[in-house]
């Protein structure tokens, strides 16, 4: 508090002569009044440069530093971002390459398994079918088998009115079977 107070005091002492000797004009020169401005002058040069100077400039350095770092710290910032954009990016286009992998690689499954699904059903069908024909066959064997024999029971009972008699029946039967196996065999080779 007291430095602004001696300054303050010389300012007034020294503002106050010269209103006080305006007799001489404005360009007159007073010895006296020269020589306690040089002195009141370097007295106030004295106490700024002690007290005040030393700390302002201590404050200008360090804001002039503290600029300084934090323009190199903005700078690493910088740098470090950008790295980081550019890693972001690589791991972003990576990313992608592996969405894209994934999804032809579903595809790629997905047509396998539709590809399995229709030859699996393909077969079933070819077995349901050949199944179906067997079963066919095996009816129609079964049916000829009855037809044969209803066949040879007609014929044994139309031959035996004819003739009026009952003829040996084992005989008979092998004699209209063998017909009827000729009459089969020159129709299937016909047909």
């Amino acid at each position: 508090m007291r430095i602004p107070a001696v300054t303050t005091l010389a300012l007034i002492a020294l503002s106050a002569r010269p209103l006080a000797a305006q007799e001489g004009g404005l360009f007159t020169l007073d010895p006296g009044l020269s020589i306690w401005t040089i002195i009141v002058f370097l007295i106030v040069l004295f106490i700024l440069g002690k007290f005040a100077w030393g700390p302002i400039l201590a404050a200008v350095n360090a804001r002039e530093e503290a600029i300084r770092d934090s323009i190199a710290e903005a700078r690493e910032a910088r740098e470090e971002a950008s790295k980081l954009l550019e890693e972001h990016r690589s791991q972003l286009a990576d990313a992608r390459r592996q969405a894209q992998d994934i999804l032809a690689e579903g595809r790629a499954a997905g047509e396998r398994i539709r590809k399995e699904l229709e030859e699996k059903a393909r077969a079933d069908s070819e077995e349901i079918i050949e199944r179906a024909r067997r079963e066919i066959q095996r009816e129609r064997d079964r049916a000829m088998q009855e037809i044969r024999g209803e066949a040879v029971d007609v014929a044994l009972a139309a031959a035996s009115r004819v003739l009026g008699e009952r003829l040996d029946a084992e005989a008979d039967r092998r004699l209209v079977e063998r017909f009827l196996a000729e009459v089969q065999s020159t129709s299937g080779a016909e047909g």
